[in-house]
């Protein structure tokens, strides 16, 4: 009797030691957004923090109530200093496995080193995912972090944390994930690419109260893991055509100020082919998509609707492919589907310092359009007549 009852003892004694370290989840920071900046030598750190049972989706929460958000802030010489320094005053343990986006200021998305030291930096934290999204900012890093959604909802339900969502129903520019962004700066001949993360209150009203929200209006595009530039959305109509997981996008046609229709064009497919003739690498661009009409403003017929929105995305394509010539910013990968094909010809192009974009260096840019449905109009004909 005296064994059972010491091996029970000694049970209780490891349950107890086992659940000694856990803490209820209301009584942890989680942090859900982080912010990077570089100021004066120093790194700086910002944690947003959400309290999980302000977050939970329970019955009795009431859509549209106010979720506090907390923000935290660290400075250090290293990222690690500053990461250490949120830790120091947060009161309460942070758990950072719930982290689902960083967002960088432009200051530090010029600094490139530094960059790699931050984001280093935090992936050696053991909680941290990898499929992490990463904007870059021109605002203030505590406006972004403490941006509502819709009907006040929580943070977690933006373009910040699910750009997904919005990215199904509008495929501009495409979501960037943080290990992704990695792989490209240090990838031969990719141009890596990170979104830029706005507030604008043009938009919407809470009643007579403008109300910010978060937009992405353009991306930025880093050349050789050193040189960094902006593209607006506007810039970059032609690059929703050529790029993967495009699932959902508006042309307006022809691409001048008086339009004759709306489309959605859906899932496009590209392919780049790259040919070198006399040391010269050229690139052939064809592209295949379905389309279904959304909107008539001028009477017209099924062929002639088709050729208009090919030539509208072919000029789309040239014109965001002549703004990144401008400053020799290969917005559609160019050179790193010649690396790939033939990284020999790569690298002697690259050691005669020919991998030069110019006028020649866009060849043939083929569209081709499949018309699906016309809807509702019955202006809409399949020939004239």
């Amino acid at each position: 009797m005296n064994t059972w009852i010491r091996m029970l003892a000694i049970c209780l004694l490891l349950a107890g030691a086992g659940c000694k370290d856990s803490k209820p989840i209301q009584n942890l920071a989680y942090v859900t957004a982080i912010g990077l900046d570089y100021k004066d030598g120093h790194f700086i750190a910002y944690a947003q923090i959400l309290n999980f049972v302000n977050v939970a989706k329970m019955e009795a929460v009431e859509t549209g109530k106010n979720v506090p958000v907390w923000i935290g802030t660290g400075r250090g010489r290293t990222m690690n200093e500053a990461l250490n320094i949120l830790s120091a005053t947060s009161q309460i343990r942070m758990f950072w496995g719930h982290v689902r986006a960083i967002v960088i200021t432009e200051e530090l998305l010029k600094l490139q080193p530094r960059i790699k030291e931050a984001y280093e930096a935090i992936n050696r934290y053991r909680e941290v995912r990898y499929n992490i999204m990463l904007y870059a900012t021109k605002d203030s890093m505590i406006d972004v972090l403490k941006q509502k959604s819709l009907l006040n909802l929580s943070p977690l339900d933006t373009i910040l944390d699910t750009p997904e969502q919005l990215y199904v129903q509008r495929s501009y520019i495409t979501p960037q994930y943080g290990f992704k962004f990695i792989a490209e700066l240090n990838e031969e001949g990719v141009t890596a690419t990170m979104p830029d993360l706005t507030i604008t209150k043009k938009y919407w009203r809470e009643d007579e109260k403008p109300k910010p929200m978060f937009q992405t209006n353009g991306a930025y595009f880093i050349r050789e893991n050193k040189s960094v530039q902006w593209f607006s959305e506007r810039d970059l109509e032609g690059k929703r055509w050529v790029q993967d997981n495009n699932m959902r996008s508006l042309i307006i046609v022809p691409n001048d100020q008086h339009p004759k229709a709306s489309l959605i064009i859906q899932k496009p497919r590209y392919r780049i082919r790259p040919v070198v003739v006399n040391n010269q690498a050229r690139f052939d661009i064809e592209v295949k998509a379905k389309a279904y009409v959304q909107a008539i403003i001028e009477e017209s017929t099924i062929p002639e609707l088709k050729q208009l929105t090919e030539k509208t995305m072919a000029e789309q394509i040239m014109n965001t492919y002549l703004k990144g010539m401008s400053t020799q910013t290969d917005v559609y990968n160019l050179y790193g589907v010649l690396y790939r094909k033939d990284s020999k010809t790569w690298h002697r192009l690259k050691s005669q310092e020919l991998l030069v974009l110019n006028k020649d260096t866009i060849g043939k840019i083929k569209v081709e359009v499949t018309m699906t449905n016309t809807g509702k109009y019955k202006g809409y004909r399949e020939s004239p007549g």
